[in-house]
């Protein structure tokens, strides 16, 4: 049993999927000012080389689709002696598509979200996991949503594989537990990004209307949330993190009336 006073993990090199905007970039900028080297990747080059330029040395670029899963292992491999070993991944890459019921959704809009939120999540873990075993332990953070927990109409295919982010933290954490590594699920509700511009296909006025009356969360809430976790001693594990705007509740039951 380890005493009152045993150490924090050890800093080193954390690596941030999706972090060219929104929960990503702010957690970034959040792990490089807490002293972390930080692998940033993303899809879009222009705003990770933004990004890079302003974080410095401490920044590593890495233009990446995390649905590719050769493309993904391969970056990991090839990352450069310094900003190796992993020891935490923070996997935020994610998004949401569409808000129609089951029977009209889009399924190359399902596909999408499985490919991304569910198979490119395991492909950046699986991928961070070997060097952390090796280092001898480290903190994978999987970014889930409260999606994953209270459905809502239309929520349809999105809060499934959120459902699924939670499931699998919950289980990695069962393998891992001997090895040194934590796992957290970071699960936020109403947060103002690009998400839902994202969700609306860049339809901004439809974004908007989302936020319309209400204060919503913000990227550096979700940032403040994964360093917490993260400067936990290392006997304590936080299995997840739930947060909601103050202006956000659970729903009420979805009753049909004739």
């Amino acid at each position: 049993m380890q005493s009152s006073d045993s150490p924090r993990p050890p800093k080193g090199t954390a690596w941030v999927t999706g972090a060219t905007s929104g929960f990503g970039e702010a957690i970034a900028r959040r792990l490089v000012a807490d002293g972390y080297r930080v692998v940033i990747s993303g899809r879009r080059a222009d705003r990770l080389q933004a990004l890079s330029d302003e974080l410095g040395a401490a920044a590593l670029p890495m233009v990446l689709d995390v649905r590719d899963r050769q493309a993904v292992l391969a970056a990991v491999d090839g990352l450069p002696a310094d900003f190796r070993p992993l020891r935490v991944v923070i996997a935020n890459a994610g998004l949401a598509l569409g808000l129609d019921p089951a029977d009209r959704a889009d399924l190359d809009d399902w596909d999408t979200m499985v490919d991304t939120n569910v198979k490119g999540l395991m492909y950046t873990i699986r991928a961070a996991l070997p060097q952390m075993v090796d280092a001898g332990g480290g903190h994978v953070i999987t970014m889930g949503s409260v999606a994953g927990s209270y459905p809502y109409p239309g929520g349809n295919a999105y809060g499934a594989t959120k459902a699924f982010v939670a499931q699998l933290a919950l289980n990695l954490r069962a393998d891992l537990v001997s090895k040194g590594i934590r796992v957290t699920d970071i699960e936020p509700g109403l947060a103002q990004t690009e998400f839902s511009v994202v969700r609306f296909k860049g339809d901004a006025a439809s974004a908007g209307k989302v936020y319309q009356g209400t204060e919503p969360l913000l990227p550096v809430d979700i940032a403040e949330a994964v360093s917490w976790a993260l400067s936990q001693p290392a006997r304590v594990n936080v299995n997840r993190i739930e947060l909601m705007a103050g202006c956000q509740a659970f729903g009420p039951f979805q009753i049909v009336r004739s």
